[in-house]
């Protein structure tokens, strides 16, 4: 499976933003799929995921502002950033798993798309 990532921009703090990750292939609806970040100088950490069935995993540090969703007509996964802060800025990538369960590891996904960067200004 492919995966394009995408929707990222700068916003102020407060804002919101909606990233989105389209997947290609006839069973992308069966994939977990997740939602990480990067900030420079960070390691990549574990932001939401989907599981296949719909349920949500969200990491502490953006529950109550992210919501991730997906429209499996459409190949899509979103996630919806609302009350954004500053140190929300990063590298955000999208990461999918055919065993469609929402895993928090990044070294348990096998495809990976490309980042979209999101700025948030103070």
């Amino acid at each position: 499976v492919q995966l394009q990532a995408s929707g990222g921009g700068l916003v102020q703090a407060g804002g919101s933003l909606r990233l989105s990750c389209a997947g290609s292939g006839r069973t992308f609806s069966n994939y977990a799929v997740g939602w990480f970040r990067q900030a420079p100088g960070k390691e990549r950490e574990f932001v939401a995921a989907i599981r296949s069935g719909g349920s949500t995993v969200y990491a502490d540090s953006v529950k109550g502002r992210f919501t991730i969703s997906r429209d499996n007509a459409k190949n899509t996964v979103y996630l919806q950033m609302s009350s954004l802060k500053p140190e929300d800025t990063a590298v955000y990538y999208c990461a999918a798993d055919s065993r469609g369960l929402p895993f928090v590891s990044a070294a348990l996904y096998a495809y990976w798309g490309q980042g979209t960067q999101v700025t948030v200004s103070s």
